[in-house]
């Protein structure tokens, strides 16, 4: 594509974030509402968005919480993960997608990621977990993660799930409105539950916030009660009370305050009726990507023909064999036209954290050779053609 009169003029650039939230009047009078109702925490509102987002997806239950480190955690906590037990993920990741299991005390790998789609392998996850069977160090829960948005090949995880015997959560931070084999991600048919993120730069927003989604009411219930304290006002969960006990609830287990409010749900609510328009317009502003991009010093994001991406992010991989230097120069040269570009991710086990236990350099080639190369190009729904131009004059430029 010809970027030709719509170059934009360097010394007129507002700055352009890789991410950014789409707020608009309507989501402001419904948080306003919300305000003024009787109710800031523990109303009708955050029932009412999780029943929204359920019904999206095609999933029974919904627990909505305030983050997705928190649906994590909760998760975890749900498949009763816990010391001496074993977690494994996808070392290109936040470090949330890890820390989750590392907070209910088990043990964490990865498994290498697909050159590809740079999700989760799942013909090096069947190789580990032969491997593991052999030593007796088999996973109790394996955290796909739906990276930029696009699906991993959950129907052989899945299947891999039930030869080996783990459980799944679907780290889909990144991927509500994306689909997979046709179907909405998180309707769980090839999980246990499915995470995600509604952090400003994802897809849909509630200024932070997060939602699990499930099929099985018992892990619902359970996560509804790990996200308030551990705290039910359920008799059927309570043991014996004196007779003369007016309280109408009890501790059952060690929980967390980890509840979304009522404006955080106005917020939801109102952002979820343009989910899917958002998401077509991150199709529509990626396939400009892929013509202006062209065959140039880049690879562009492969898409999965199973998979129908939700597109949180637009990672490129720069080409060549010095291509860590290069993207060294391009990420400069974009900073100092004010286009913040981001990197996703360093590899979790190269983080000092996951270093300190024990694993290295050389571990996950394919992870860090992804890692080397990569840069996520500025991606939200109303991105201009003329500022994406001058994202794309800028990069092509630098790379040369």
């Amino acid at each position: 594509m010809d970027l030709g009169e719509s170059e934009k003029n360097w010394t007129d650039l507002i700055m352009i974030p890789y991410g950014r939230q789409d707020i608009t009047q309507e989501d402001i009078d419904a948080v306003v509402a919300g305000l003024k109702s009787d109710y800031l925490t523990q109303g009708p509102l955050a029932p009412q968005f999780e029943q929204s987002v359920a019904q999206y997806c095609d999933a029974q239950f919904a627990v909505a919480v305030n983050s997705a480190t928190s649906a994590l955690h909760i998760a975890c906590l749900s498949l009763g993960l816990g010391p001496g037990d074993i977690a494994w993920t996808s070392p290109n990741s936040f470090v949330a997608s890890a820390n989750c299991a590392i907070y209910c005390g088990a043990t964490v790998d990865f498994v290498d990621i697909d050159p590809l789609t740079y999700n989760i392998s799942a013909s090096a996850l069947e190789e580990k977990l032969q491997e593991a069977k052999n030593l007796n160090r088999l996973p109790k829960v394996v955290i796909p993660v739906h990276f930029a948005g696009q699906s991993c090949e959950m129907k052989k995880i899945h299947a891999l799930s039930m030869e080996y015997g783990f459980r799944i959560i679907e780290d889909a931070s990144h991927a509500i409105g994306g689909r997979y084999l046709n179907k909405p991600i998180g309707n769980c048919e090839y999980s246990d539950i499915a995470v995600f993120s509604f952090h400003p730069v994802k897809i849909i927003t509630t200024a932070e916030g997060g939602m699990a989604v499930t099929n099985d009411g018992e892990l619902a219930k359970r996560m509804r009660l790990f996200r308030s304290h551990g705290i039910s006002s359920d008799p059927k969960d309570m043991d014996p009370r004196p007779v003369d006990e007016i309280w109408n609830y009890q501790q059952i287990e060690l929980g967390y305050n980890y509840r979304m409010t009522e404006l955080q749900a106005a917020l939801g609510l109102s952002q979820i009726k343009r989910l899917d328009h958002y998401v077509s317009k991150r199709h529509e502003l990626a396939k400009r990507y892929d013509s202006l991009l062209g065959d140039e010093n880049v690879v562009t994001p492969y898409q999965n023909p199973d998979t129908y991406s939700a597109y949180h992010l637009y990672p490129i991989q720069i080409r060549g064999q010095d291509a860590a230097v290069l993207r060294k120069k391009i990420y400069g040269e974009l900073l100092a036209k004010d286009i913040r570009v981001n990197i996703h991710y360093i590899p979790i086990h190269l983080q000092p954290f996951y270093a300190r236990q024990g694993f290295f350099i050389g571990d996950f080639p394919h992870a860090e050779n992804y890692y080397a190369r990569t840069l996520s190009l500025p991606l939200f729904p109303r991105l201009p053609d003329l500022d994406q131009n001058f994202v794309v004059q800028v990069l092509l430029s630098a790379s040369k």
